[in-house]
Order: structure tokens, then sequence, then C-alpha cells
């Protein structure tokens, strides 16, 4: 497969998860949580999907289209080995859906990273809230949801956090 078709595969996966996640948590009260801001698509279509809701943005440095980035009051800018210990102080308990979109292509940076990022996730979701992320960040009180219609395993990640 070609580094185009995965790129594609990846991005159809990304929406279709999104999309979902955005239905389930509908009723659900809480904020949302993008980390990694890129080039602000996926904050973008959070923003479409979740126009109600408060959507906080986390990165390292700013990189967006000009349209696509949050307010200075909403994006979070620093290191997540920074940034995630103080924003699970203040959010604790209140993300209804938490989107996660750091790969690159080390593997083993990846990693590591997913799993630092797994010990913040069952204190920054609330009960039944869910995460959606392109590396596997599986963390305790996680439960599996079941990924849309064409979406491969392995692709994309989603998960619900028990109560």
């Amino acid at each position: 497969m070609s580094r185009l078709d995965i790129n594609i595969r990846r991005l159809k996966a990304q929406r279709a998860c999104l999309n979902a996640a955005a239905r389930a948590v509908q009723d659900m009260p809480g904020l949302a949580l993008e980390l990694g801001l890129g080039n602000g698509r996926t904050f973008d279509h959070l923003r479409e999907i979740l126009p109600a809701r408060e959507i906080f943005v986390f990165d390292r440095e700013v990189a967006a289209h000009p349209d696509c980035i949050p307010d200075d009051a909403h994006m979070i800018l620093g290191r997540f080995q920074e940034t995630l210990p103080r924003a699970a102080e203040r959010f604790a308990g209140q993300a209804a859906l938490v989107h996660a979109d750091f790969g690159s292509a080390k593997p083993d940076r990846d990693a590591a990273l997913a799993a630092f990022i797994a010990e913040f996730l069952p204190i920054l979701l609330r009960p039944g809230g869910l995460v959606a992320a392109d590396r596997d960040v599986r963390f305790a009180k996680a439960e599996p949801v079941p990924l849309p219609d064409g979406v491969e395993p392995g692709v994309y990640f989603m998960y619900r956090r028990a109560p």
C-alpha cells in the first residue's frame, strides 16, 4: 500500500471515529480535548460536529492554518509531558471526548507517548466518556468501543471510560 493510500485510509478512519464518538457523547455533558493540533484539520472538524461543546487543544507549537487555531483561552501550549499533568488537575472528570492524534514515523517514540497519555485518560474522562486515537492508548478502566463500519482494526482506536 502506498504512503498516500495509507494516509487516506487513516484520515477516513479518523473522520468515521470522530463522527461516531460525537454521536455517542451528544447527550453527555462535558468538554472535548484535542491532543495534537497539527495543521488544525481535526480541530476544525470537531468544531463542526460538536458546535456547542467547549474544546481545548494541546500542542507544542501552533503551526495550523489560521482559520483552524483555537483562541488563546483554549490553546494549551507545551509538551504533553508538561501540559497533561496540569490538565489532569484542571479538567479532572470533565472530558466527554478526548481525541489524540500524535503519531509519527517513530514507533518507539509513539509507544512511549501513548503510554504516557494513557496514564491521564482515566483522570480526564468522565465515566462513559470516549477517546479516539491514532495510536493504541489503552488505559486503566478502558472498555474497547467497536470501530465504525469500514475502519480496520489497528488503523484507529476507540475506548470508553468505564464507571
